[in-house]
């Protein structure tokens, strides 16, 4: 009843066969081994609309498999659109992977991917379309950073794990046996940074990994790096470990159970343990860190390392206005509260609160425990931090208290005020050898001409690099104060009273009412209260 045409139609002789109608058509169709062809609607449809006089219409046709692959935007994925044969041949393998080929997939091809796909042409219904992923890129891996694994258990690790008494309870004064190490000890391993992982798109287009950050090994005093394995830091003598910024330092620890009268200051070139307590007027000074774990009361500490206090510090008011108590620190400071006393470090961290002291942290001051803190600051004068937080800074009576932030900022822009002076003066001078230079190429006389020139010319050289190096320090400077202003904050967990004198840098912010939580900070060159929400 049917045949089929060199062009892949399928043909009925209508004047043979004489159908009755479309339906019957159909039907035949579907009975016949053409069934699974693409059904010509139209055609059947207007023949019986308006029959001619053609002896053959067409009524179905074959159609091979066919894949169309899709590439997303960015490359990292290939997706294929299978539409099933339909009387016409299936999709090999071989023929599907030269598609993928044609459409430029280089990588993250997987033939499993594939076989799946065309697998739907024995499950499926004919000239249905399946879909699926063929390929997939891979993003990059960054590499890790390097970092330090320490082998050796630190003075600061020690001190924050008192001893354990029999009937369960801490001796805040008891830290046990010190961790000392002996000349040779393994102290840290350097993990290395990775280099990462490239990636790659499906088009073959290779995405670079970003490397881990690396950084050298520091050799603190009484340490060096050894001489077998360049990634691990030994010690040099006996002592206690310190962690340093990128490694480590062995101190030569001194201790001492009470500083007093009979014990005289003290002055060292390692750590100084203090076990108890420093009794007013007396000094301690050490090239290392300072550890009391009593008491400071009208003493003063100066240390090039840390400062830890594991109690109060307390000093009082002098006839000239100056506090009794000094806590000076080129590192941090750690204490459990502060009153009248002088307080200068890195960062400042106190447990409980701070009363009538004058404080100065290089970067942060924090009031309260690590992660929530709630102290107090009223009383006394914070001459300059970077940032400030604690739980409530002021006091009911609206007592009045100052706050400076990025007070070192004014020594900065002084800084840069004498960069644009000597730059100014560099120009002048730079302008008079180009005048110089312009009159030496008069001279007549070829050997002086060619001297005077040489001379100006190294001159010159001289003021050019003194310039650029002028350039590039005001430079630094402008960011550095643009960090220092945009990181400043005085953040308050619980509340600002009224008669607090906030400076940031040039602006004055004076507090005439109580403030809930909040954030206080430089915007647009003007001091702004940002309030908290939970």
């Amino acid at each position: 009843m049917f045949k089929l045409a060199h062009n892949g139609n399928v043909l009925l002789d209508v004047i043979e066969h004489s159908p009755p109608s479309a339906a019957f058509v159909i039907e035949a169709l579907e009975r016949s081994k053409f069934c699974e062809c693409r059904v010509d609607q139209e055609s059947i449809k207007a023949y019986f609309d308006a029959p001619s006089n053609e002896r053959t219409i067409v009524v179905a046709s074959k159609h091979d498999a066919t894949l169309v692959v899709a590439i997303s935007d960015d490359k990292m994925l290939a997706t294929g659109e299978l539409t099933l044969a339909q009387g016409g041949k299936v999709l090999d393998l071989d023929t599907a992977k030269q598609q993928l080929i044609k459409a430029g997939i280089a990588r993250g091809y997987k033939q499993a991917f594939l076989e799946q796909l065309l697998q739907q042409q024995f499950e499926l219904p004919a000239g249905h379309t399946a879909k699926g992923i063929l390929a997939k890129g891979r993003l990059p891996v960054d590499g890790l950073s390097s970092r330090l694994i320490p082998q050796v258990q630190t003075l600061k690790e020690r001190l924050n794990a008192p001893k354990l008494r029999e009937d369960g309870t801490v001796d805040m004064r008891d830290f046990g046996k010190l961790a000392s190490v002996e000349p040779g000890a393994l102290l840290i391993q350097q993990q290395p940074a990775t280099p990462g992982k490239e990636g790659f798109t499906v088009t073959g287009d290779s995405l670079s990994a970003k490397p881990g950050e690396s950084f050298s090994l520091v050799a603190g005093e009484g340490t060096e790096i050894s001489k077998t394995n360049p990634l691990e830091l030994v010690s040099t003598i006996s002592g206690v470990p310190v962690e340093i910024t990128n490694g480590m330092r062995v101190d030569d620890i001194y201790t001492i159970k009470d500083v007093n009268v009979k014990s005289g200051h003290v002055n060292f070139d390692g750590s100084v343990i203090v076990t108890q307590n420093i009794e007013p007027g007396m000094k301690v000074t050490a090239k290392g860190d300072i550890t009391v774990l009593g008491t400071v009361e009208s003493g003063e500490l100066t240390a090039q390392g840390n400062i830890t206090i594991k109690q109060g510090v307390i000093g009082h008011q002098l006839d000239d206005k100056s506090l009794s108590c000094k806590i000076i620190s080129a590192g941090d400071i750690h204490l459990s509260h502060a009153q009248y006393s002088f307080i200068s470090g890195n960062n400042i961290f106190i447990e409980r609160q701070a009363s009538h002291c004058m404080m100065k942290a290089t970067r942060l001051l924090q009031v309260g425990q690590k992660d929530n803190p709630q102290g107090k600051i009223f009383g006394g004068e914070v001459l300059d931090a970077g940032m400030v937080i604690a739980g409530e800074i002021g006091n009911e009576s609206g007592a009045k208290m100052l706050i400076n932030m990025v007070a070192s900022g004014k020594d900065i822009t002084e800084e840069t005020d004498n960069c644009f002076k000597e730059l100014a003066k560099t120009d002048e001078q730079l302008d008079t050898l180009q005048a110089a230079l312009e009159k030496a190429d008069l001279v007549k006389d070829a050997d002086k001409k060619k001297q005077l020139i040489a001379k100006i010319g190294a001159t010159q050289q001289h003021y050019c690099q003194q310039a650029e190096q002028l350039e590039q320090r005001l430079s630094k400077l402008e960011h550095h104060l643009h960090d220092l202003l945009n990181n400043a904050n005085l953040a308050v967990n619980q509340v600002l009273h009224s008669g607090v004198e906030i400076h940031i840098f040039d602006k004055v912010l004076k507090t005439n009412r109580n403030y809930p939580p909040c954030n206080v900070k430089l915007q647009e060159g003007k001091i702004e209260v940002e309030f908290k929400t939970n």
